[in-house]
């Protein structure tokens, strides 16, 4: 049993601290004394289980992290996260919620990261897509001065007017030269669609007629089939705002004309 007055420690069976000479009543017989711990007169109970309570800081960084594609948001979901996070560490379990915390930090860090590439992608991709419409636009335009030389070529060296169609100045199976498949225009621009624009050639003949009649110097050349006395060719885009803003037109006179936004190029329309 434990002294009342000084704490020493006495036999049960003793009536008399052996130390300070105190009655030791019954009640001190039974029941010991606090424990003292130093620094301190009494021992400091450990909080019991959810008796913690959840930081106000984590709760609020959580918050700005869920709002995190706002900068500030972002940078508040950190330093909350930070705050409250040390907060808990120091509380000796008095202060729940870490992974709440952490929770916002991660999402504060992520807006960080996530946010510039945004920005960056904001500014960049549209000017890509301006250069990338420009390009096809010239790409449109030198097919066409293509055409038009490819056919002019065409109309001298087999006497046979202009081209009925655009395969006609394609390369033939074997890569030969003839009036059929004269192989003077690249095989991609013959297909009637390249760098994002579709072409689109009319043949013209005189009188409202199929063809012309083959001349004997065109059937000399291997001729089979009559050429036209005129030609037009339109180049649109294939998706008009992303592949290509304006529309052109040209045909044997070899100027080539072009259109405003949204607008088919006609015989009528600006020359470039």
């Amino acid at each position: 049993m434990f002294c009342r007055n000084c704490g020493t420690a006495n036999p049960d069976s003793g009536q008399f601290c052996s130390k300070c000479g105190q009655p030791v009543s019954s009640a001190a017989r039974t029941t010991p004394g606090p424990t003292p711990v130093p620094g301190s007169s009494f021992a400091t109970p450990p909080p019991l289980p959810g008796d913690a309570h959840t930081s106000g800081k984590a709760i609020a960084s959580l918050i700005c992290g869920i709002f995190t594609f706002f900068l500030p948001a972002s940078i508040a979901a950190i330093i909350l996260g930070h705050i409250s996070l040390s907060e808990i560490r120091n509380s000796a379990g008095r202060i729940g919620g870490r992974g709440i915390a952490i929770t916002g930090l991660v999402l504060g860090y992520l807006g960080l990261v996530i946010i510039p590439i945004m920005i960056v992608a904001a500014i960049a991709i549209p000017n890509l897509l301006r250069a990338r419409t420009a390009a096809n636009e010239a790409s449109a335009v030198g097919s066409l001065r293509s055409i038009n030389t490819a056919a002019m070529i065409y109309a001298t060296k087999f006497e046979n007017g202009f081209p009925s169609s655009l395969e006609v100045l394609g390369a033939g199976a074997a890569g030969d030269s003839n009036c059929n498949r004269a192989a003077i225009l690249d095989l991609v621009l013959t297909s009637g669609r390249k760098s994002g624009y579709i072409f689109t050639y009319t043949p013209q003949f005189p009188d409202g007629s199929a063809a012309p009649v083959i001349s004997p110097k065109a059937a000399a050349k291997g001729c089979t089939a009559g050429g036209a006395s005129g030609y037009t060719v339109t180049a649109d885009p294939q998706r008009r705002g992303r592949t290509g803003l304006r529309s052109f037109f040209t045909d044997q006179t070899g100027v080539i004309r072009h259109s405003r936004y949204g607008e088919p190029a006609t015989a009528d329309s600006p020359p470039l």
